[in-house]
This record gives structure tokens, C-alpha cells and sequence, in this order.
């Protein structure tokens, strides 16, 4: 069978990466997606990236959430598909990811990655959303995907996420689709915490890339500069800078991209 399937990850945010026939089957079998993410049943992962080399200089990125479901964006999957082209396929080091979201310019350094990413196409809303535990006040900002930023008062770490996460990710204002949430604090100057349920995973993942990027771009004004370094629950730091006048603008996301296996399935 021609072609690879890897296990990558990208600030803790874990995919299953196919190439040539593994490419196919990724961005069209949403049963085989589901079964190799299964955690301890499966490889497991996040979701899968299937990477097709279009034309010089441009390589497509299908993504698919680990329930089987195709997304538009996925931005720690579209920095760790632009370094796999870049030393699978062979693309130079500045590329772009065609994704079904937009075209996003990377730039590829070793293992860091740097996105370059359109603005949200919209000003954010700021919504308040009623849950059994409490009334949230939050913002809804699209960058890719729909995302539910939630300001939150002291440490993240005693935040039960799997408790307060889930009915605002589905929360009837947010319309059928729902949205991935995020919930951010400041930890320092120039320095945010951020934890991540993302829909299509339906549980926390170590980092959700996007999800920082709609954090950090609601939080700029407020902290009075347009560059951030978000902490993640993986422990790898993911920096995003704004280009222009946030939360409206394009911006910059920088973070690791690491190879972790080369799988040959049974």
C-alpha cells in the first residue's frame, strides 16, 4: 500500500496524518477515522489530517474530528500538516495549507510552526448563556470555526471542565452547530491560560489552536498589546499575534509540531 499514516501532534493536540492512499481513506472513510481515534480501541487521536500535494508550494489539507465528522478548520492540525509537506512531500519551508476553511500561508522552522491566518469574518458577540450552574458571560468569535470564549476568574486548574463545558458547547444560542469552547485567565503580563472542549471531540483536548487564537484576539484589547503566549494543559506554549486592531484582524500563531510514530495498521 503506497502511502504513510503517522501519529502527530501539536501542543498536545494529537492527529492520525495520512499520505497518498492512507490521504484517501482519511478524507473519505469517516468510519475508519472513527475507529483508528478510538482511544485504547484504536491508535487514538483527536481527529485525522489527509494530505494531498495540489501544485508547488500549496498542499491540501483534509480534517476530520475524531467522532468522523469534517471540519472547516483545525489550526494545530494545519501546523503539523505543514511541516509533515514539508518533509514527506517535499514543499518548501514557506508553503500554503489549502484547507476548506481558507488558503493559510506557514512557515515551517524545525519543529515550530507558524500560521499566518485570516480575520474572524465577523465582530465577535458578546452573548450571556444560561447553564444549571450559572448565568456565563461570553464571547462568540468564528476564526475557522465557531468558538465560545469564557472569561474566568481564578485558576483554571480547579475548573471542572467536563461538568460546566459540555452545555454551553451545545447551548441553544449558539444555534445547531453549537461551537468548540474555550475558557481563559490571565496569568501574568503578556500570558494567558487557556483549556479547550472542542466539539467533534466532545471532551478536553490538551490544546486547541484556533480556540487560543479566538482567546488571545478577545483578550488584546484588554490587556493592552497585540501579542500573547498562551499556556496549554500539554505544557507547550502556543503564541499568537495579532496583525492589525483585534479581536478584528489577521494574526500569527506560532507552537511546536512534532512527528511521535510511524504506524503500519494491522
Amino acid at each position: 500500500m503506497s502511502g504513510r499514516l503517522l501519529k502527530v501532534e501539536g501542543a498536545g493536540n494529537d492527529f492520525l496524518l495520512g499520505t497518498g492512499v492512507w490521504a484517501e481513506r482519511l478524507a473519505t472513510d469517516a468510519e475508519v477515522v472513527r475507529l483508528l481515534c478510538r482511544r485504547r480501541l484504536g491508535v487514538g487521536a483527536d481527529g485525522t489530517l489527509a494530505l494531498f500535494g495540489d501544485e508547488p508550494g500549496v498542499v491540501r489539507l483534509v480534517y476530520r474530528n475524531s467522532d468522523g465528522s469534517e471540519a472547516a478548520f483545525c489550526a494545530n492540525g494545519t501546523r503539523c500538516a505543514a511541516r509533515a509537506a514539508v518533509e514527506l512531500l517535499g514543499l518548501p519551508a514557506s508553503l500554503v495549507v489549502r484547507t476548506a476553511w481558507a488558503e493559510v500561508p506557514a512557515e515551517v522552522v524545525g519543529e515550530t510552526v507558524t500560521l499566518v491566518l485570516p480575520a474572524p469574518p465577523a465582530a465577535p458577540a458578546t452573548l450571556e448563556l444560561k447553564t444549571s450552574q450559572r448565568t456565563w458571560r461570553a464571547w462568540l468569535l468564528e476564526v475557522g470555526v465557531p468558538h465560545l470564549v469564557v472569561p474566568f476568574e481564578g485558576s483554571l486548574g480547579s475548573l471542572d471542565l467536563a461538568a460546566v463545558a459540555p452545555p454551553l458547547r451545545a447551548h441553544s444560542q449558539l444555534g445547531p452547530g453549537g461551537a468548540n469552547v474555550s475558557f481563559v485567565a490571565a496569568v501574568g503580563p503578556g500570558r494567558l491560560d487557556v483549556r479547550s472542549w472542542e466539539r467533534g471531540v466532545e471532551a478536553e483536548t490538551l490544546s486547541c489552536g484556533s480556540g487560543v487564537v479566538a482567546a488571545a484576539l478577545m483578550w488584546m484589547p484588554q490587556a493592552g498589546g497585540r501579542r500573547l503566549v498562551c499556556a496549554t494543559r500539554s505544557g507547550q506554549d502556543l503564541t499568537v499575534e495579532a496583525v492589525g486592531e483585534p479581536p478584528v484582524c489577521s494574526s500569527r500563531l506560532t507552537g511546536p509540531a512534532h512527528f511521535i510514530a510511524d504506524i503500519t495498521p494491522l
